[in-house]
């Protein structure tokens, strides 16, 4: 998923800055964009070596003047070093684009790729549930966590998609203005699903875009797997997520009531950006993945979520 360019594609500043991280005697070679990103521009440098051979960086570009993507990931990558975690290794970060044209981050390039076909997923299933699993069980000393999580979206800014069940959508919204369950902290990606993890044959080789890391309920970051399983795939994966979870070994809340609160509440946060979700899978080779398309999964996700009677 990549599209070839020279190294003069970096902006000047940035280039300079990138050059200034490299060893004696390297110099960058090429640049490819990476597709899939969102919030930010993505783009692989090769990098010359004194010995004839190649290396790669990837360098990460966020937009907005509030953006504090650079400085968590910077934070999560740091935490994750020495873990099991095959997460990418910080290079260096320019946070406030002291140097560079937009706040950057620059980290060593993982092999594989995203896979988003729905063909194999049976088997991807639970390396995705036991990868998560992992993430979770990192322990930061309390001065190292990343900050709490935030949610942006409410009961009120869920986007009902055309043509989707009203009746469905006010149960949601009534699910989500309760209170917000208790939960124990933990470590999470908070942007886990399968556009970010990487794989090469049949295991994972990396997980990557730590931009928002957080502090909050494991629960969360298995709601947004779900629903992006849900949308990618259908109704039914996104409901097999959080079982296979915690067959691996994951913990979710007790209450089955409460798991429903997260798992809605990604759900309804979804909706209100499914053009951005559904345009980088597209590109990737899902071409039927249309906004509408995803607006129908999520709908009939949703009524599934709501339709399971609680189990106690």
């Amino acid at each position: 998923m990549t599209q070839r360019h020279e190294a003069s594609t970096v902006r000047p500043a940035t280039l300079a800055w990138v050059r200034r991280q490299l060893g004696a005697g390297e110099r960058i070679v090429g640049a490819e964009a990476l597709q899939g990103g969102i919030t930010a521009e993505v783009r692989r440098l090769t990098v010359a070596t004194p010995d004839g051979g190649r290396r790669y960086l990837v360098l990460r570009g966020f937009a907005g003047p509030a953006e504090d993507g650079p400085s968590r990931e910077a934070v999560a990558l740091t935490l994750l070093a020495g873990t099991d975690v095959p997460a990418p290794a910080l290079v260096a970060v320019d946070a406030t684009a002291a140097h560079c044209e937009q706040p950057s981050l620059l980290a060593t390039w993982l092999p594989g790729r995203p896979v988003l076909a729905d063909r194999g997923l049976v088997a991807r299933l639970p390396l995705l549930a036991r990868q998560l699993v992992a993430i979770h069980a990192v322990r930061p000393a309390e001065a190292e966590r990343p900050r709490p999580y935030v949610a942006l979206s409410t009961a009120d800014t869920a986007v009902r998609p055309p043509g989707a069940d009203s009746a469905v959508w006010a149960e949601a919204v009534t699910v989500v203005r309760r209170p917000r369950p208790p939960y124990q902290g933990r470590f999470l990606h908070r942007d886990f699903h399968p556009g970010n993890v990487l794989f090469d044959g049949p295991g994972i080789t990396g997980v990557v875009d730590w931009a928002t890391a957080s502090w909050g309920p494991a629960d969360l970051d298995v709601a947004h797997c779900a629903v992006n399983l849900a949308l990618l795939h259908g109704p039914e994966w996104g409901l097999r997520f959080a079982e296979a979870y915690q067959e691996a070994g994951g913990a979710l809340a007790a209450d089955p009531d409460e798991r429903r609160y997260w798992l809605v509440r990604d759900a309804l946060a979804c909706s209100e950006e499914l053009a951005q979700i559904a345009r980088p899978w597209r590109a990737a080779g899902r071409p039927e993945l249309t906004t509408r398309a995803v607006g129908q999964r999520l709908d009939a996700y949703l009524a599934a979520l709501l339709d399971t009677p609680p189990q106690r």
